[in-house]
């Protein structure tokens, strides 16, 4: 894969963004979903979103015609993340809570590497490796909690949130390689009104009751302005601009560090429970990020011989 040229700033900016900002998703959407049935939450979000980045773009004079290929691909990109891949997890999370489901996600950078290496044939490389490994210990240690997987539902949640971490990872594969709009921000645009359409489908398909904006509490009215400005519009934005510069399974790592927010948020606004087991999982998974993310190569036996493993 050809890799976009790159701003160290911008990286680092988007690299926070889908690390911290979409952490905080998984509570803003755990409240509203207490009071909203999950797809029209989701088909409401990401309209608004994706309708307020074309005002945005036309103030700006960003031009917003895009190829029949550029609007086909960001339809699928849209489906892929935001119809299938959040709008279900949104409704998975009637079932779990906020911090559980960040940390089944947290699998995705293993998906994701093994889908590079089946559908593109990328070798994986040791330090990967390690900190992949890492990861799926520090999950085994959060949801090996029978505290956390002995309430009601749980298990229903759990598959659901599986396939949709599923979407994401060749979804992030696809996005890597296709072709869409050129301009992260209008390419955006086109994935959440397009992605949100499909969630209002779904939503009168199903037969969800739809619930006036006036009904709506002041905490759910707050999650709903965040969860559009900052982590539709901000993060995913952000995610879109790293899928081009960088490695997928580096932009996948934020599902490593998306749990260790949500954890912390959940246990201080919902007084969801953080054990000292989920704190030495987080710490662990933490660890991943730092492996997966390293360019230093794997030296196995390095007193013996100066073979080296790595990237």
């Amino acid at each position: 894969m050809t890799l976009a040229k790159r701003n160290t700033v911008l990286v680092i900016l988007a690299f926070f963004a889908i690390y911290v900002i979409w952490g905080s998703t998984y509570l803003l959407n755990k409240i509203a979903v207490t009071e909203l049935p999950a797809f029209m939450l989701a088909g409401i979000r990401f309209i608004t979103a994706g309708s307020l980045i074309f005002l945005i773009a036309k103030f700006l004079k960003i031009s917003l015609v895009v190829t029949k290929r550029q609007l086909g691909n960001s339809i699928i990109a849209g489906f892929l993340f935001l119809t299938f891949g959040n709008g279900v997890v949104v409704w998975a999370l009637k079932f779990v809570d906020s911090g559980f489901a960040a940390l089944e996600i947290s699998a995705q950078p293993l998906v994701v590497l093994l889908l590079m290496r089946v559908l593109q044939g990328k070798r994986i490389q040791p330090m990967s490796l390690v900190g992949v490994g890492l990861g799926m210990v520090g999950i085994y240690l959060l949801v090996s909690q029978k505290q956390i997987i002995s309430q009601e539902g749980a298990f229903l949640g759990m598959i659901l949130i599986f396939f949709c971490m599923l979407s994401w990872a060749y979804g992030s594969l696809f996005v890597g390689k296709a072709d869409l709009p050129p301009n992260y921000f209008v390419n955006t645009g086109y994935q959440m009104v397009t992605g949100g359409i499909l969630l209002f489908i779904i939503s009168a398909v199903i037969g969800e009751e739809w619930i006036s904006p006036i009904q709506w509490s002041t905490p759910v009215k707050w999650s709903m302005i965040l969860l559009v400005l900052l982590g539709s519009i901000v993060a995913f934005t952000a995610f879109n601009y790293l899928l081009k510069v960088v490695s997928p399974e580096k932009v996948a790592t934020s599902s490593y560090v998306n749990p260790v927010i949500a954890m912390i948020l959940g246990w201080y606004f919902l007084n969801e429970e953080i054990t000292l087991q989920s704190a030495i999982a987080a710490l662990i998974l933490l660890t991943g990020v730092y492996f997966i993310n390293t360019k230093k190569r794997l030296t196995l036996f390095s007193g013996f011989t100066s073979k080296e493993l790595g990237r």
